[in-house]
Parts: C-alpha cells; sequence; structure tokens
C-alpha cells in the first residue's frame, strides 16, 4: 500500500471514529439533560450535537478531497476540505448565540431551577469527557502523519469540547454541593465564548484558503532557501503558493545556465522539485525554467 493510500484510510478512520464518538454522546447528553434540567449540560448537548452534524460533514469532506484530480478538477478536491470547516465553523456560531441568550435568560429570570439529580449527570459528562480523551489521541496521531486540514479543525473542536464538559461538571458539583443555581448559566456563557473563539479561528483559517491565501511564511522561507541554495540554480523569482485543504500549491521560477543542454536544465528542476517535495510532502510543485539574465518581455502580463 502507498504512502498515499495509508494516509487516506488513516483520515478516513479519524472521521469516523469522530462521528461515533459524537453519536454516542448525543445520545448519552440527551439522557443527562433530561434527568437533571441543566443548562450547562444542554451547552454540552448542543455542542455535541453540532459536533455530530460537523463530523458527518467532514467524513463527507475528507472522503471527497481523497479523491484523485480529474478533467474537471485537475488540482484534486482538498478545497472540499475548507468547504466543510468554513460550515463548521458558521454552525459553531450559531450554536454560541443560542446558548447565550438562554444563560442571559436565565440570569435575569426572577426565579431560577436548580438542578437535580445531579449526580447521574456528573455520571455522563465524566463518561464524555473520557471518550473525548480518547479521540483527540487518535486524531493527534493521524494529523502528525496525514496533517489533513478537517481531522486539524475537527481535533481543535474537540479539544475546545473538554473546557465547557468539566465546566458543566463543576456546575453540577456546585448546585448539588452548595446550591449555586447561577453557576450552570455562568460555565454556559463561558462554553458560548469559547466556541466563538473557536469558530472564528477555525472560519478564518477555511476563509483563507477559499480565497487562495499564500502558505505561511516559515514555508515560504523554507522554500526560498531550498532554492536558493540548490546546485545548478543561479536564482529564483515569481515564488507563488496557495493552500487548498491539506495540499499547498507552488509556482516557481528558476534561473538556469542557458547554455547548458534541455536535458540538463530538466535535471535540475525535476532534482529540486523532489527536494522541496522532501521537506513539505504534500506539496504540489511546479517549475518554470529561465535562462540566467533574460529580460522580461515588455508584453509580459506578469506583474
Amino acid at each position: 500500500m502507498s504512502e498515499r493510500d495509508t494516509e487516506k484510510r488513516l483520515n478516513l478512520s479519524a472521521g469516523i471514529l469522530s462521528v461515533t464518538v459524537a453519536l454516542v454522546l448525543v445520545i448519552a447528553k440527551l439522557w443527562a439533560f433530561a434527568q437533571t434540567g441543566s443548562l450547562s449540560v444542554a451547552a454540552t448537548l448542543a455542542d455535541s450535537g453540532l459536533d455530530l452534524m460537523m463530523s458527518l460533514g467532514g467524513l463527507a469532506a475528507i472522503a471527497y478531497a481523497a479523491k484523485p484530480a480529474d478533467d474537471d478538477h485537475a488540482f484534486g478536491h482538498t478545497s472540499a476540505e475548507d468547504l466543510a470547516a468554513l460550515g463548521q465553523s458558521l454552525f459553531i456560531l450559531a450554536s454560541a448565540g443560542a446558548i447565550s441568550v438562554a444563560a442571559v435568560s436565565r440570569l435575569l429570570a426572577d426565579e431560577v431551577m436548580l438542578p437535580v439529580r445531579e449526580e447521574q449527570g456528573m455520571a455522563i459528562i465524566l463518561g464524555s469527557i473520557l471518550a473525548t480523551l480518547g479521540l483527540v489521541f487518535w486524531q493527534r496521531r493521524v494529523i502528525a502523519r496525514t496533517g489533513n486540514r478537517v481531522v486539524q479543525a475537527d481535533n481543535l473542536h474537540y479539544l475546545g469540547d473538554l473546557v465547557p464538559n468539566v465546566g458543566a461538571l463543576v456546575a453540577l458539583y456546585a448546585s448539588s454541593r452548595f446550591g449555586l443555581a447561577q453557576i450552570d448559566s455562568i460555565v454556559a456563557l463561558g462554553a458560548a465564548g469559547l466556541l466563538t473563539v473557536g469558530a472564528i479561528r477555525i472560519g478564518k483559517s477555511a476563509w483563507d484558503a477559499l480565497m487562495d491565501r499564500s502558505a505561511d511564511a516559515q514555508t515560504l522561507a523554507g522554500i526560498a532557501e531550498i532554492a536558493g541554495s540548490f546546485p545548478g540554480v543561479h536564482g529564483f523569482h515569481d515564488l507563488k503558493t496557495r493552500v487548498a485543504g491539506s495540499t499547498t500549491f507552488v509556482n516557481l521560477h528558476i534561473e538556469l545556465d542557458g547554455a547548458q543542454s534541455l536535458d540538463e536544465a530538466h535535471a535540475i528542476g525535476a532534482a529540486l522539485r523532489r527536494a522541496i517535495i522532501a521537506r513539505y510532502p504534500r506539496a504540489d510543485v511546479l517549475i518554470h525554467k529561465d535562462p540566467v539574465g533574460v529580460a522580461r518581455h515588455p508584453s509580459d502580463p506578469r506583474p
């Protein structure tokens, strides 16, 4: 099995596990909310419900992005990862808004309803924390191997889920032990704030990719370092990059000795391409070769 096929299977395994964990948590938290009436549990339930929708969308995006390039999509299908991540951010923002409204309404109410049967709710939340930790651990292993953007976004979101889950656990304990009803709403507001921050971060990253934003400065510097010191390359220009999903597309013009043969020039360009891909395995590299000192034609539209 090729490395690319292995990465696809790992990404799919992370997506399937994410859907499975989210579905189990939704069912468990529905029961916990029915038993306790806790708003902080409702916040984690809403978050898990969105997790399920996003995990389903993420799994579909992973499967679609894994398709090879075809006549209609010559650069592949990896932008599906960014579309899925952007959709995730919008769902998260909507959830955070709904939770915030409910929490503020309860804080302003004259009478506050205390959660009931807190022990049962605490057991469910503790179980969900352990399940989330297991999922995060596996996702981290997949990310280290594949760098998949959807799995990265999903992992960040589940890491963020740990905070409101721990908060719900604290709120239920405070209600059970000390009768502090408003802790429940305060924790829910904190969870909504964390969801908002995460949504903005994920949405910005996806938006930048869909708008063909350049790769990060560190990647650009790394490519420039390789090209600038590569044997046979006398200079380079017009280094352009864009990121789609987990793939970085690289366009680069290199300056070569114009007196050498086409075979020699091709060998240098091919070797440079291999060197860039060796450092950035998920890069798609296109190299154009120019003779040293060639003047740009006046009608050349390039800036």
